[in-house]
């Protein structure tokens, strides 16, 4: 994935369930939790899920809405809001924002086939 930017979303100006932390972190009061909006593009290679459930595993995340879900399988932009603590939300913005992500396929010490998640 490439291109990874905040998203600002309009269900977070003036309702009540929201609660404007700082930057584009809310925290969601309904469900006490803390989330951000992102959008990115996948590459040629990439599908809906890799390497979207690294990073969520990496920063321990979930996907808390899927915005324009009809699209999302679809198209090769993705908007979608990611929830979690805090810390772990914060973690995330700062690591992946304006940088490219994708899994590499390495071979471990034993020559088995691993994958591991790449931020630059």
């Amino acid at each position: 994935m490439k291109n990874i930017q905040l998203a600002q979303l309009d269900k977070y100006g003036g309702n009540p369930n929201y609660e404007h932390i700082e930057g584009n972190i809310y925290k969601d009061l309904e469900e006490n939790h803390y989330v951000f909006a992102l959008s990115y593009e996948l590459e040629d290679e990439e599908d809906s899920q890799y390497p979207l459930e690294d990073i969520l595993d990496e920063f321990y995340l979930h996907v808390s809405d899927f915005i324009d879900e009809d699209s999302y399988y679809e198209s090769r932009n993705v908007t979608l809001e990611l929830g979690g603590k805090l810390d772990n939300v914060r973690q995330a913005i700062s690591a992946i924002i304006g940088k490219r992500v994708y899994n590499q396929e390495f071979d471990d010490e034993e020559g088995v086939t691993r994958v591991r998640l790449v931020i630059e």
